[in-house]
C-alpha cells in the first residue's frame, strides 16, 4: 500500500504519502491564496522525500470538504487527475474528519467539535462523539447561532480559532493535515469501510455565479 494524500479544502496546502504503516514524507504550508501554485510541487517534494515514484502509488486520498469553491476543486482535480492516470482509486474523506482524526492524536478524547473557517462570518463545523466518530453532517453557520450547540466542548480548527467567544476552548491542531487524513484512510480501508466520491462538499453556493436579468445582446 502507498497512499498519496492531499486536502486543499482550508488554508492549508498539505500532502502526506503513507505506507500503510507509517507516513513516509509530508508538507504542510498555509496560503489560502495560491492553493494552485503550490499543491503540484508539494506532491513532487514529498515523494523525493520518501524517494519514491508516482507511479508507485496505488491509491489517492482527498479531503473533500467542507470548504471555499476554488481552493477546495484544486485538490478534487488534482486526486482525480492523478487517480485516472494511474489507474488507481480515489478515497474521498471528509476534512473534518481528518482534523477530528488529527485531534485524538493530539490527545484530545471527546466530545468536541471541529470548526474551519467558511469566510463571511461563518464556520464549517461538525460535532464528535470521539476523534472517529462524528454526529451528524457537516454545516455551516455563524458561530452566534450554534453558540448553544458547542458551548463547553473543545474544538479544534481555525474556525475556532477564529471565534473565541464561541469556541471558549480551543485546542490543536489549527490547520488540516494530510498525514492525519491518510492515517485516517488507513484505519478505514483496513476496515472495509465506504469512502466519499471525490466531489465537492461545498454546503452553500459559491461566490462567483452568473448574473440574473442581464442584457442579452443578439447580432441583427
Amino acid at each position: 500500500m502507498l497512499l498519496l494524500a492531499v486536502d486543499t479544502a482550508t488554508p492549508a496546502v498539505t500532502v502526506a504519502l503513507h505506507d500503510g504503516e507509517s507516513v513516509l514524507a509530508e508538507s504542510n504550508q498555509v496560503d489560502a491564496r495560491r492553493h494552485g501554485e503550490l499543491l503540484l510541487p508539494s506532491v513532487d517534494k514529498v515523494l523525493a522525500e520518501a524517494g519514491v515514484k508516482l507511479e508507485a502509488v496505488t491509491g489517492i486520498v482527498v479531503g473533500v470538504g467542507p470548504g471555499p469553491y476554488t481552493g477546495l476543486r484544486v485538490g478534487l482535480v488534482t486526486a482525480s487527475t492523478f487517480a485516472a492516470v494511474l489507474g488507481v482509486p480515489v478515497h474521498g474523506l471528509c476534512t473534518l474528519d481528518g482534523l477530528a482524526y488529527a485531534a485524538g492524536a493530539a490527545g484530545i478524547e471527546g466530545p468536541f467539535t471541529v470548526a474551519t473557517d467558511a469566510r463571511r462570518k461563518e464556520v464549517y463545523w461538525a460535532r464528535y462523539e470521539d476523534p472517529r466518530t462524528r454526529v451528524g453532517e457537516p454545516a455551516v453557520d455563524r458561530p452566534a447561532d450554534i453558540a448553544e450547540r458547542v458551548a463547553g466542548l473543545p474544538a479544534v480548527g481555525q474556525g475556532a480559532q477564529l471565534y473565541p467567544e464561541v469556541f471558549t476552548d480551543a485546542r490543536a491542531p489549527e490547520h488540516q493535515s494530510a498525514a492525519a487524513l491518510a492515517a485516517l484512510a488507513v484505519e478505514r480501508l483496513a476496515a472495509g469501510q465506504e469512502f466519499l466520491p471525490a466531489t465537492p462538499l461545498y454546503l452553500r453556493r459559491p461566490d462567483a455565479q452568473v448574473p440574473k436579468n442581464y442584457k442579452v445582446v443578439t447580432p441583427q
